[in-house]
């Protein structure tokens, strides 16, 4: 069928009869001018940029480029027929049963992150039926959603489901894109999840797993890739936008279009300064929350959808369009707060409304906890909510996204198990991947059968996972951290769809303590509002009404038990500090008005070598203290203790204090 239609720049027609299931595919002629930009070819079979389901797979052996591959000339037409190597559209039923689904709508305070693969989660899981594993049906069976609820998690940040593709140079060594960075389809589940098959099925199956979820009262929140597609440079495929409109899609430059503008490493940016894919992208948004019912958004190098001409504003039409859009004003906005390009990192830069991965806070406590000197002054101010970055621009402690590990690096088990990356199987002589990554091995380089080194790594880990989980903000738990994931020193698993990054699901005694662990804090956390604080501290004295005591919010401590004087903070040598978190101060009213009050807490965190005495002041509410959690207590962590005046804290580890846990 020809379009002869046009509206606003826009070829429209329609196409009568047409039922569910049926495969199409566009071919769109215009004129081939690839060193305007303009790289037109109607040999070339393109998917819909609105399509909802795609079936198939790219065939790399096909001619899907529009340029003479052989000569390498992109400036050459292709002219061969790339229609066998392209997916197929697929035009779906939109009617599904939603029920009295409802979205759990935690607000991001009180919420817990559990960054996930969607294959890598159950393909290894006895327990998951064999037909399901690795699938979205896989992640809504009981098993998997019983295990998300005991572990105590509100949200999945699910990596990428878009439809991606595995790209060529990968394909050509055995390998293919594990982690789904590589879109096709901005509205399309991708398939390669789906148990029920590619024509249609995906996105039912997509919809009963966000069902499912939603009634455990678990959010699914989205890793979104806006910022460049798959389709790479001008030597790249020509699969879908380039071919409908390369100038339209794609940033080019201005005085050679032949060339893209790259700020993502990939070889393309998508250009959203265009009003035209402003509008894909918010169409695309809307359809995830409006039909599949997802909760949020992460969004992938975010920087990058905030450049205007060339630096990233915070007053670009990305961000005007999303803030004025009435269906995103209840959904969670989460940044990836940097590119690759110049003036790209923006930590602390995004607006009101949005929340950021705190890279930061990754830095500072993985540095803390390695032993290095100069960290403390730093690392007040994440434990505390990120106020140097949020606080004075409207946000709150919840815009600070914490983690100290995610898909992208080492594991936990990793980051207490390498000294160096171990990326040779990526196939490119280990050069690629970070090296700056904050590790140490304890003492030997990767696994190890010395009891005494694997002793110090888990109490090392549950160092690192207290410091997540009793940090304000919000916590983000790279999955599988919570058992001790291993990808044997690989930090850069992006083509890894195998084992090393698969979830191996058969326990010793050792990874189950982790995981029991890990699943006591989140509890914790999530029963003591003092852990997640909706505003500010204000580090000032407060008096109580009525009385004459005069009481902090948040206080620092010396091991003296006197408060931190300014000199210490930037000390190299000191590697311990206390804080003592007032449970009476938290500045916030339950539903009937009352104000809310909780237990007050005295956190002290030791990484020097050797056990550090600690006098304890008095707690706000002049109850005894009472200890709730050690990290040095291999066998049972969670004990409470009563304590004498002074304690002892053990070396590399973390001690919690309550006046509330004896009765």
């Amino acid at each position: 069928m020809t379009l002869h239609e046009r509206t606003a720049y826009v070829w429209h027609g329609l196409v009568r009869d047409i039922k569910a299931g049926q495969l199409y595919g566009y071919r769109i002629d215009g004129p081939w001018e690839p060193e305007r930009g303009r790289r037109f070819n109607a040999h070339k079979l393109l998917v819909d940029p609105y399509a909802e389901a795609l079936s198939g797979q790219v065939d790399w052996k096909k001619p899907i480029f529009a340029h003479d591959v052989a000569s390498g000339d992109d400036l050459k037409m292709d002219t061969q027929d790339s229609a066998d190597g392209v997916p197929k559209c697929v035009v779906v039923d939109s009617k599904f049963d939603w029920g009295d689904d409802c979205p759990p709508e935690t607000p991001l305070a009180d919420s817990v992150i559990y960054e996930m693969h969607v294959k890598g989660f159950s393909i290894r899981n006895p327990q998951v039926p064999e037909e399901l594993r690795g699938t979205y049906a896989g992640l809504a069976c009981e098993t998997s959603i019983s295990y998300l609820k005991k572990l105590g998690v509100t949200a999945v940040e699910l990596m990428p489901i878009h439809h991606f593709i595995d790209e060529g140079p990968l394909v050509k060594i055995g390998l293919v894109d594990y982690w789904g960075y590589n879109t096709l389809g901005y509205f399309a589940p991708t398939s390669r999840y789906s148990s029920c098959g590619d024509i249609g099925g995906q996105v039912n199956e997509f919809k009963r797993m966000v069902k499912a979820l939603h009634a455990a009262g678990i959010e699914v929140i989205l890793d979104v890739v806006y910022n460049h597609t798959c389709e790479g440079n001008q030597l790249g495929p020509t699969l879908c936008w380039k071919g409908v409109c390369n100038t339209t899609y794609y940033r080019v430059n201005e005085e050679n279009p032949r060339y893209y503008v790259d700020y993502t490493g990939t070889g393309n940016t998508l250009n959203v300064r265009n009003p035209q894919v402003l509008k894909m992208l918010m169409d695309s948004l809307r359809y995830w929350v409006t039909e599949m019912h997802v909760d949020g958004f992460r969004f992938d190098l975010a920087a990058t959808l905030a450049r205007e001409l060339h630096d990233v504003s915070k007053l670009s039409s990305f961000f005007d369009t999303i803030h004025q859009d009435p269906t995103l004003a209840g959904v969670k906005l989460i940044a990836e707060p940097w590119d690759v390009g110049e003036g790209g990192y923006q930590v602390g830069q995004f607006p009101v409304l949005w929340a950021e991965w705190n890279g930061k806070y990754r830095d500072t406590v993985r540095r803390f906890w390695k032993g290095d000197g100069g960290q403390l002054s730093d690392l007040a101010y994440r434990l505390t909510g990120s106020s140097d970055l949020y606080q004075f621009d409207g946000r709150k402690p919840y815009a600070s996204i914490n983690f100290v590990t995610a898909h992208d690096g080492f594991t936990l088990c990793d980051l207490v198990s390498y000294n160096q990356k171990h990326n040779e199987a990526n196939g490119e002589n280990n050069k690629d991947g970070s090296d700056s990554n904050d590790s140490w091995n304890m003492g030997a380089e990767g696994l190890t059968d010395d009891k005494k080194i694997n002793l110090m790594r888990e109490r090392q880990m549950r160092s690192f996972l207290a410091t997540l989980m009793l940090s304000q903000g919000v916590p983000m738990l790279n999955g599988g951290d919570e058992i001790s994931r291993s990808q044997r020193g690989n930090n850069n698993c992006y083509c890894q769809d195998n084992e090393l990054t698969w979830h191996d699901w058969d326990l010793d005694e050792p990874r189950k303590r982790v995981r029991d662990f890990t699943s006591q804090l989140i509890h914790f956390r999530l029963n003591h509002p003092n852990l997640h604080r909706r505003r500010f501290f204000q580090d000032r004295e407060i008096r109580r009404r009525g009385e004459d005591l005069i009481i902090k919010d948040v206080a620092w401590f010396n091991t003296d038990g006197k408060q931190v004087p300014d000199e210490v903070w930037n000390t190299e040598w000191n590697r311990s500090v206390a804080v003592l978190l007032n449970g009476q101060t938290l500045q916030v009213t339950d539903e009937d008005g009352c104000p809310v009050i909780d237990d007050s807490f005295f956190l002290v965190v030791n990484a020097a070598q050797d056990g550090v005495e600690y006098v304890l002041p008095a707690s706000p509410s002049g109850k005894p203290w009472c200890q709730v959690i050690d990290t040095e207590n291999i066998e049972d962590p969670f004990a409470h203790a009563k304590i004498d005046e002074k304690i002892i804290v053990g070396g590399r580890t973390l001690k919690l204090f309550s006046d509330g846990a004896i009765s």
